[in-house]
């Protein structure tokens, strides 16, 4: 099991590479060329700055029984697809319970932004202490249920 992370502004790569450390699991970095990272733990893969060019290498490298960590739903979808395993920064699992509900309502989000013709809006709130606590704890969990997985 590897762990990868959509890493462009990514605010728990921290959280992931001490959790990871703990469990011996390898981690990779993905970014692209305008948020170049360095790592004293993780294998760092900087990619082109095209349009979804992380995306398409993290789903090109990931496989069945790894985990995802993104922000993107279409990213954790396609992570899904390929049997892997898939966790917001939030903490919140990516399932294929929950996937397309997501997906959906991310769809209806654009379209209205769209039609209302509002240019500016308003980014996630500031993150806390209990959010990294949150991630961290959910993560954990998601490894240990994962690592089960693994053996059967």
């Amino acid at each position: 099991m590897k762990i990868f992370v959509d890493a462009d502004a990514c605010p728990v790569v921290g959280i992931v590479e001490k959790i990871a450390k703990a469990h011996n699991l390898p981690v990779t970095l993905l970014c692209d060329t305008n948020h170049v990272l360095s790592s004293d733990y993780s294998e760092v893969i900087i990619v082109g700055a095209g349009a979804d060019a992380v995306d398409y290498k993290l789903i090109s490298i990931c496989h069945k029984g790894d985990i995802v960590v993104s922000q993107d739903y279409g990213v954790a979808a396609m992570a899904l697809g390929k049997g892997a395993y898939a966790i917001h920064q939030s903490g919140k699992w990516y399932t294929n319970d929950n996937i397309d509900q997501m997906l959906m309502e991310r769809h209806l989000n654009k379209k209205a932004r769209r039609s209302s013709h509002k240019n500016h809006v308003k980014g996630p709130k500031k993150r806390t202490e209990e959010d990294d606590e949150r991630f961290a704890q959910s993560f954990e969990k998601m490894i240990l249920m994962a690592q089960k997985e693994e053996k059967r």
